[in-house]
C-alpha cells in the first residue's frame, strides 16, 4: 500500500497515484476511494489526496502550504495571518483562513478546516510568498479581516489585536483600496489619522 512517490509529495491526484502504481486511471479511482475507506489516504477534495500517515505529521507550515493548494490563487490572511505575526492572542487551532479569486468555500478533512474568502480583483494584493507560501502582510490581513467584518461576514476580536506591532503608514496606503467604511473601521480602532 505504501508508495515512495506518493510518501515524498505534500498532496497528490489519481494520475499521481496511477504514475506511482502503474495503474489505469480508472484503476487509479477506485485505489484511491478503496484507499480513503481504508483510511490509508485522507481526501481534501476532488482529486486531491494526503497519505494518512504524512497528514498525522504534518504542521502549521504544511498547512498553510496546503491551503495554498486547495485554490488556487489563494494567500493566508484574516486572523489566521494575524496570529502568524503574533498581531492577535487568539490561537485558532486547525482553521486555516486564505483570501481567493474564485469562490468562498469551506474544505474540512479530519477535523482541519481551510476556509477561502472571495475578494474582487481589486483587493487581491498585499500578500509575498514567504517559505514557499503566499501570506498578507500583518497589515493587509487587518485589512482583510476588517473588510469582511464590515460586509457582515466575519467577526474580528479587535480587543485580542496588538496593533502597535503594525506598520501604521502602510496600513493607510493599503487602505486606500478598500470602501470608505473599512478605512473608517481602520482609522478609529487603529488610530490612524
Amino acid at each position: 500500500m505504501e508508495n515512495v512517490a506518493l510518501k515524498e509529495r505534500l498532496v497528490f491526484g489519481v494520475q499521481d497515484v496511477a504514475a506511482a502504481y502503474g495503474i489505469g486511471l480508472a484503476s487509479a479511482h477506485v485505489l484511491c476511494s478503496r484507499y480513503v475507506r481504508q483510511g490509508a489516504f485522507v481526501r481534501l477534495k476532488r482529486n486531491t489526496y494526503v497519505l494518512e500517515r504524512n497528514w498525522e505529521r504534518y504542521g502549521r507550515d504544511e498547512f498553510f502550504r496546503i491551503s495554498n493548494l486547495l485554490q488556487v490563487p489563494s494567500y493566508i490572511s484574516c486572523t489566521t495571518a494575524l496570529a502568524f505575526y503574533e498581531i492577535t492572542t487568539q490561537v485558532q487551532q486547525d482553521w486555516y483562513e486564505n483570501i481567493g479569486l474564485k469562490r468562498t468555500a469551506r474544505m474540512e478533512s479530519r477535523g482541519i478546516a481551510f476556509v477561502y474568502h472571495k475578494f474582487q480583483a481589486r483587493l487581491y494584493f498585499g500578500f509575498s510568498r514567504e517559505d514557499g507560501v503566499f501570506i498578507a502582510s500583518p497589515e493587509k490581513a487587518l485589512l482583510d479581516a476588517a473588510h469582511l467584518e464590515c460586509i457582515g461576514r466575519y467577526s474580528l476580536d479587535w480587543d485580542a489585536l496588538n496593533v502597535d506591532g503594525l506598520d501604521r503608514r502602510k496600513l493607510a496606503d493599503l487602505s486606500g483600496r478598500f470602501p470608505e467604511r473599512v478605512k473608517a473601521r481602520i482609522a478609529e480602532r487603529c488610530r490612524i489619522s
